[in-house]
């Protein structure tokens, strides 16, 4: 029996240790002609309603960065988000929150997930704060070995 990683645990210590007021994680699942993405775990979370969130790729700030491989910062959605573009990112509107960090979770050189990082007050994602995002999405969690490139 292989040793599975409780993400929730592992979620709740990344979002402790960096900081945020709320984080999650997006899988991919198969769909019937493609596949969607759905936020898997959540940690600080105010309601259960990010469960209904389906992205297409390309779709919403997980199906970006799914499709992309690159990471996203929204400083402000009061500032870079026009109100009509809102439903664009249905987690900022779902969990309130006003700055958001997203970086990819590398799996044997694919996205597998997203690591989101969000706050609801004042306080905005960073640069850095991004950078620290994406550096412990390459330490991995659980299954997702974080690994971008894989050398032969």
């Amino acid at each position: 029996m292989t040793n599975k990683v409780d993400y929730q645990m592992k979620l709740d210590q990344i979002r402790r240790e960096l900081g945020y007021d709320f984080m999650s994680l997006a899988f991919a699942e198969p769909a019937e002609y493609d596949y969607v993405i759905r936020w898997k775990y959540v940690s600080g979370n105010t309601n259960d309603r990010y469960k209904r969130i389906v992205l297409q790729s390309g779709r919403g700030i997980a199906g970006i960065v799914f499709k992309t491989g690159k990471p996203f910062l929204l400083p402000s959605v009061q500032k870079d988000v026009k109100p009509d573009a809102l439903f664009n990112y249905p987690i900022t509107k779902m969990e309130n929150l006003n700055s958001i960090g997203a970086v990819p979770m590398w799996n044997d050189a694919r996205v597998a997930g997203v690591l989101l990082g969000g706050f609801r007050g004042e306080r905005q994602v960073t640069p850095e704060m991004l950078r620290a995002l994406e550096a412990t999405a390459r330490k991995g969690i659980g299954e997702l070995n974080g690994k971008e490139l894989l050398l032969s």
